[in-house]
């Protein structure tokens, strides 16, 4: 698979993580993000509270991902890694204590 192929794959899975979270934050401002010019990094997909690390190949490092995720995240975001192997459902990887997190303030904020 060339390199431009890779890339217009990986773009277009980045576009299709937009239009899912989107869906479920629809006021929250998602997009792609683009490499800053000043050299910043920027997530995969712009989320308020993750930091999306997207990837889309025959077969993904889930690891890897989930350790450029970690290493680009700021403070205050969750890390996450998106990825998808060819012809298979997307998975959504993150560390322990951030899905615990997750649980709990969604535990407090239930309905009962």
């Amino acid at each position: 698979m060339s390199g431009a192929h890779s890339r217009r794959k990986g773009a277009a899975f980045e576009r299709e993580l937009v239009h899912r979270f989107r869906e479920v934050m629809p006021d929250a401002g998602i997009r792609r993000g683009l490499q800053c010019r000043s050299g910043e990094e920027a997530s995969d997909v712009e989320v308020p509270c993750f930091w999306v690390e997207a990837k889309h190949h025959h077969r993904t490092n889930v690891r890897a991902a989930m350790r450029q995720a970690l290493d680009a995240c700021p403070p205050g975001r969750w890390p996450i890694a998106v990825c998808k192997d060819d012809h298979a459902t997307p998975l959504v990887t993150m560390q322990l204590e951030d899905f615990l997190e997750l649980v709990r303030e969604w535990w407090e904020r239930r309905d009962r």
